[in-house]
């Protein structure tokens, strides 16, 4: 398989190349891209040294799959092109994810739309990614009513920049903001641009792609987003009504059978999930399972993941792994 990546410099594109070698995909071709200002720069994979060329020369080459981690603006320009010559394109950018053509994928949930003529497809979010994995299968067998989210997001959800001023702040160092308020010591209501419906462009993510994944458009949703001063993930908070009764027996078992999740619930151990130890891995980890009294159906939920692997890199090569093993990309 010929396998491009577009954007190999950024903070997801670099776990996206730990993950492909991690899961030994059978790449037989590796090429990765990069702004004009990195061209000619170098790159490790496999234990091999790769340069970065440019986007225009990896269209050239017309790979199997493309990895785009870059941005919108660089999707919206260069996805359609690649895909006109026969390439897969898996975009982590939220350039398609609304588009009814182009499906939403979290492999373990929905893998079935993806075929053959499916050129383009989206990586989800990085905090729907975690949560519908998590609610998917509890959806599947009592439904679900209504969601009431609070998020709280590690820095590395913003990037490099937000990263280093998490670390100058904690060092007494006046640097370059990422964020319009001190993140140390601090969190604030604010992920995305503030739309003006009062709700940021973060909130409405988790619930439109939710819908979409689910593909379950009559679902109530109502969302906050929080930054938090960590870097291992995101944690979210997830009060979910559901259409029908429900034993957290049941929960606790669909649960742990679940693809890609770990229940860790047992707080009177002081079990239960966090960013710390979630961090490097691929699983979903979920914990404070309990019944909410003040509804007829309600369960709470605390949902914890990295959202640089599974939230982004992994799901997207999961992705990859799927076209090779059932579309013969």
């Amino acid at each position: 398989m010929v396998l491009s990546l577009v954007g190999a410099t950024g903070l997801v594109g670099q776990v996206m190349v730990k993950v492909l070698e991690e899961r030994n995909l059978p790449v037989s071709r590796f090429i990765p891209c990069a702004s004009s200002r990195s061209v000619g720069r170098e790159v490790m994979f496999q234990g091999k040294v790769h340069k970065l060329v440019s986007v225009e020369d990896a269209l050239e080459a017309s790979p199997d799959v493309v990895l785009f981690s870059a941005g919108s603006g660089a999707s919206k320009k260069f996805a359609p092109l690649f895909a006109e010559k026969g390439s897969f394109v898996i975009d982590n950018s939220s350039a398609w994810r609304g588009d009814i053509n182009v499906p939403l994928v979290v492999p373990e949930v929905n893998a079935h739309t993806i075929t053959e003529h499916t050129k383009i497809i989206a990586n989800p979010n990085c905090s729907t990614i975690q949560m519908v994995l998590a609610l998917a299968p509890i959806h599947k067998a009592f439904g679900i009513r209504r969601l009431v989210i609070a998020t709280y997001q590690s820095v590395t959800g913003t990037g490099v920049k937000a990263v280093q001023q998490l670390k100058n702040e904690r060092a007494g160092i006046h640097g370059e903001m990422a964020y319009p308020h001190p993140i140390d010591l601090n969190c604030f209501p604010h992920g995305g641009t503030f739309l003006p419906n009062g709700y940021s462009s973060e909130e409405i993510k988790l619930v439109d792609e939710t819908r979409k994944i689910l593909d379950s458009p009559g679902i109530k949703i109502t969302a906050t987003v929080v930054r938090i001063p960590v870097i291992g993930g995101h944690s979210e908070a997830v009060n979910v009504e559901l259409e029908k009764d429900f034993q957290l027996t049941d929960i606790r078992k669909m649960l742990n059978e679940a693809a890609g999740v770990v229940v860790e619930d047992n707080p009177e151990e002081n079990i239960y999930p966090m960013p710390k130890f979630a961090e490097g891995r691929d699983e979903v980890f979920v914990g404070r399972l309990r019944r909410d009294p003040s509804v007829a159906y309600g369960l709470d939920m605390w949902i914890v993941a990295d959202n640089l692997r599974k939230g982004a890199a992994t799901n997207a090569v999961q992705i990859a792994q799927y076209l090779m093993d059932n579309i013969s990309a």
